[in-house]
């Protein structure tokens, strides 16, 4: 029905509008649902009039041409043209480290975003990889880093990532929150920013890397994807497991957490 047509039906928008349209949602809503996950699916130019309708077998068809007499139209304002980015999901390798990138992202107040993105321009989410200098693990500490942080085993996930995020914090904390700069750091030595006026270094392999990894975060307050606000909270909660506490961090509130205090967080 749709293939002469910018627009396209998915199983996923077919059964929320039905679901909206079952449960009695007024035309409103159901309009204000098909124009906004439209908005994200196809980023259409200018104003659009959408027609919606049930086929024969009760499936609901939208389209840009009212080919159905019980046709309902949605229009897409044209004030409406900014360009808009979905996240993708996590990949397997990167959902299992997801717990750990929270905890020590929220610990040390940057972004999420970022020490995935980090992650994945340094490692691919391979927690034994190694460089060909001497770089190991997720976030690929060099041995000297490793060992200022107290890293007793790079590969393990835990150590590594609460390193480099730490390691990570002080570099944007350096440079003011100039994510650009921090990167250029992590990939090339603080040294090669000095030596080049504290700028990025004019390296191939670090431009990409720098704007790899900006271009796969989302913009953070004022514009950064680097350091988050301090008032975020942070909660802790303490478990036992196998007879032994265990301490766990997270921006999500639940009702057994407590809220880290800022002095904690160091």
């Amino acid at each position: 029905m749709l293939s002469n047509s910018p627009f396209r039906r998915t199983p996923e928008l077919t059964e929320s509008v039905a679901k909206g349209v079952a449960s009695g949602a007024s035309r409103k809503r159901v309009g204000l649902a098909l124009a906004g996950v439209l908005l994200l699916l196809w980023p259409a130019a200018a104003s659009a009039q959408i027609y919606a309708w049930r086929d024969a077998s009760g499936n609901l068809v939208l389209s840009d041409k009212a080919k159905d007499a019980s046709a309902r139209s949605y229009s897409l304002s044209p004030t409406l043209n900014t360009t808009v980015r979905t996240t993708k999901p996590l990949s397997k390798r990167a959902a299992q480290y997801q717990g750990l990138i929270e905890e020590h992202a929220g610990l040390n107040t940057v972004s999420v975003d970022l020490v995935r993105a980090v992650i994945q321009a340094e490692s691919a989410f391979n927690p034994r990889a190694v460089s060909p200098k001497g770089a190991q693990g997720l976030m690929q500490l060099m041995p000297a880093t490793a060992a200022e942080y107290g890293v007793s085993d790079a590969f393990n996930p835990s150590e590594n990532i609460a390193a480099g995020v730490k390691y990570l914090k002080r570099l944007l904390d350096k440079y003011e929150g100039r994510v650009e700069l921090a990167l250029a750091a992590y990939n090339a030595g603080p040294g090669a920013v000095k030596k080049y006026g504290g700028k990025v270094p004019p390296y191939r392999e670090t431009q990409n890397y720098v704007a790899r990894i900006q271009g796969s975060t989302v913009p953070g307050p004022a514009g950064t994807t680097g350091s988050l606000p301090s008032r975020r909270p942070i909660y802790k909660t303490v478990q036992i497991v196998d007879g032994r506490e265990v301490v766990r961090y997270t921006a999500t509130p639940s009702p057994d957490a407590e809220v880290v205090k800022s002095a904690e967080r160091r």
